[in-house]
Parts: structure tokens; sequence; C-alpha cells
């Protein structure tokens, strides 16, 4: 009974704490809920607290980030517009310029051109006055038996004043030359080559003679007959020493002779172009062909 007395304050403290049970049941769901003392209750508010603190503290984070990437591609993107536009206007001056030279060049090309058939016109009417004014040279008489047996070509050479003592036509003469020029700035380089070859053997001393000797040479050479090309350009120097094509005649020759392996005759032809022309464009390209075969080793 005593034992009983001394443990009967441990009953209603039994009741209260079995009371509270199905209370807690009904809370979590049929579990216990976890018991919390006033300490621990207090830290895991703090520790809420601290948590939603740095959520939004990492958000606003993010979000300033995510703003100065857009403000960092905006500004990418306005330098690039920047330097398209830039381009675009370099582009539209090369090509407003490139349009310039080409009409420079065309104007160029055509005022030369002018120029050029004023020349050939004045020297035609300045040798043309001189040929009617003077008696022509008497022809050298050719033996008959040998005109009656002698091949055409060898009476012409055989009697050259006979040829020169009638004056030619400049009229016809400047057309012929004008049509197998013609011909070769077509590029039509095989009727160029007959044209100027019949040219010559009409008007072997005529005004464009030494012209037609030089262009019949050059169309030679483009089509890479270099063989008859140094024929033809070794007759300028040597029929038409006073032409104005010497200096060219030259300079190609000795182009014809680098294309034919010759060095020595190459180096020769083309130091003396240089030399015999300074400060011309003929100086300049030989010079430069030089240059060439010394750095190839001729």
């Amino acid at each position: 009974m005593a034992a009983l007395s001394q443990k009967a304050w441990l009953i209603p403290l039994l009741a209260g704490a079995l009371g509270g049970i199905p209370g807690a049941f009904a809370q979590e769901g049929g579990r216990l809920a976890p018991v919390y003392d006033r300490s621990g209750m207090v830290q895991s508010s703090e520790a809420a607290a601290a948590t939603s603190s740095l959520d939004s503290r990492v958000s606003r984070l993010e979000r300033l980030m995510e703003n100065q990437a857009l403000v960092d591609m905006l500004m990418r993107l306005d330098g690039l517009q920047a330097d398209t536009q830039d381009l675009r206007g370099n582009f539209e001056e090369l090509v407003h310029e490139l349009d310039d030279l080409k009409q420079r060049q065309r104007n160029l090309y055509l005022d030369i051109d002018r120029r050029l058939r004023q020349v050939e016109l004045a020297l035609t009417k300045v040798q043309a006055a001189p040929a009617t004014a003077t008696t022509p040279p008497a022809a050298v008489p050719v033996p008959a038996s040998a005109g009656t047996n002698m091949p055409t070509a060898a009476a012409e050479a055989a009697t050259p004043l006979a040829v020169s003592a009638e004056p030619a036509d400049p009229a016809a003469e400047r057309a012929a030359y004008q049509a197998a020029f013609n011909e070769l700035k077509q590029g039509r380089y095989e009727q160029a080559i007959e044209a100027f070859e019949t040219f010559l053997q009409r008007y072997p001393k005529g005004e464009y003679a030494g012209n037609a000797q030089y262009w019949l040479g050059e169309a030679n050479y483009v089509t890479r007959q270099f063989k008859v090309a140094e024929r033809e350009f070794k007759a300028v120097l040597e029929r038409f020493p006073d032409s104005s094509k010497v200096a060219d005649a030259m300079l190609k020759l000795g182009y014809t002779y680098y294309e034919l392996a010759q060095w020595d005759d190459a180096r020769k032809v083309l130091s003396e172009a240089a030399a015999k022309n300074p400060n011309s464009t003929v100086a300049r390209l030989a010079e430069n062909r030089l240059q060439k075969m010394r750095m190839e080793g001729r």
C-alpha cells in the first residue's frame, strides 16, 4: 500500500502522455510527430529564414547576370552592325573607284587612238608632198632574157628601185595596214600574219612598213612560232633602223631568245635594249626579264 501511494503521482502523468498520442497520430497521418524542444524550434526558424534570404539573393544575382548578358549581347550586336555598315561603305567606295578607273582607262585608250590616227595622217601628208614634187629615180634596167626567166619575187629583189619608183597610193597603203592591224587587235593572228606579209610585199618601203614588220613578228611571237618571230624582229632592226618600233623589236627579240632558251643572246639583247633606251618602259621591262633570268640561274 505504501508503494502504491508513492507512485500514485505517476498515474496522471502517464494518462496525459497517453492522451496526447491520438492527437499526434492525427496530425502526422498515423505517424508520431517529432518532438522539438523550445530551443530547437527557435534554431529551425532562424535556419529557414536564412535559407529563404539566401535563395532570394541568389535569384536576384541570377536575374542581374541574365540582364548583364543580354546587355553584352546587345552591345556586341550593335558593334557588328556598325562594322557591317563600315564594310558596306568601303565596298561601295571601292566599286565606285573601280568604275572610275575603267572609265579613265577607256577614255585614255580612245585619246591615244585618236592621237595616233592624227599623227599617221600628218605623216602621210608630209611624205606625200615631196614624193609628188621631186622626180623619182630612174629604174635600173633589167635584161630582157633575165626578166623572162627569173621568178617574180627574184625580179622584185633585183630591181628594188623600180618597185619604189612609182609612189604608192597613201590612202590604199593606210587602208591595207589598218585592215591587217584590225585582224591583230581582234586576235585573229593567222589572218593578221597573212595580211601583214601581203602588205610588206606590196609596200616594202612604205610609210607603215616598219610597223607592219614589227607586228608581223609580234603575231608570230603570240602564236609561239618563236623561230619565225626571231627572224621578223631581226628584220625590223636590219631593214628599218629608223623606225619607231626598233626599241620594242629589240625587247621582243630578247623575249624570243628567252623562249628559245638562248640565254646568252637574250641577256645580250635585253642589256642592249635597256642601255639604249634609259628611263623608258622598254628599259624597265628588259631589266625585269634580266632579273628573272638571274633568279632562275640563267
